[in-house]
């Protein structure tokens, strides 16, 4: 049994859902103690996101939180991303943590892969937004004046014109019935850039549409 009191690393993609996260844990006096990134080939992005590595520092700066970043190849297999995940975060066991925190909200395989991982690892897996509503969650981050920007989205489940859109009330009333409004099922990703919680808004400019595959990508860049 893990000390409900050992500290907490969270995994960070960047998106709404882990500033989400971030906050509940934060609210429960569980604050995290680092984030943990991953980015993949040769450009150094968050996968299916598509935001490059510099915008994810940025985000650790304004939220005032160390980042810790696994590289791995592009196109890795699992036994490849849990190796590179073990020698990621066991060093922080010397600084205390033993719990790791994700943004999964309802995907039962990918939380009971998560979390059968992370026990294997000698970590403790928390879920803090698990099992909450996705449109009381998406009001949420809306009403509480967070800002995020759509950074990617699945064509087959979502025009690529709603990417490099405003995360907004706006945004969620245009979705299509059926799709999730915090994208759980990968219509779309987002990049948190601003709100309460950023000591400093994250200045970003959307630049125009990359497409490859299934993905539509708005290509985002850190405002000079």
């Amino acid at each position: 049994m893990q000390n409900p009191k050992s500290k907490i690393a969270l995994l960070w993609s960047g998106g709404k859902d882990a500033l989400l996260a971030l906050l509940a844990l934060e609210e429960t006096g569980h604050a995290p103690r680092v984030l943990v990134t991953t980015v993949a080939g040769p450009d150094e992005e968050v996968t299916m996101h598509g935001v490059g590595l510099p915008l994810i520092r940025a985000q650790a700066r304004a939220l005032r939180l160390p980042l810790v970043v696994m590289r791995q190849p592009e196109g890795a297999s699992n036994e490849k991303y849990e190796r590179l995940l073990a020698e990621t975060i066991a060093p922080l066991r010397a600084e205390g943590v033993e719990r790791v925190a994700a943004g999964d909200l309802f995907l039962e395989d990918v939380r009971a892969y998560r979390a059968d991982l992370l026990r294997r690892l000698g970590f403790e897996p928390v879920f803090p937004l698990w099992g909450k509503d996705s449109e009381t969650l998406a009001r949420r981050f809306v009403g509480g004046g967070h800002r995020a920007i759509v950074c990617s989205v699945d064509t087959e489940q979502l025009g690529a014109s709603f990417a490099g859109r405003v995360y907004d009330a706006v945004f969620l009333a245009d979705l299509p019935a059926g799709v999730d409004p915090c994208g759980e099922r990968g219509a779309f990703h987002t990049f948190a850039c601003g709100g309460p919680r950023f000591e400093e808004a994250v200045l970003i400019a959307v630049g125009g549409l990359q497409t490859g595959g299934r993905m539509a990508r708005a290509a985002l860049r850190l405002r000079q």
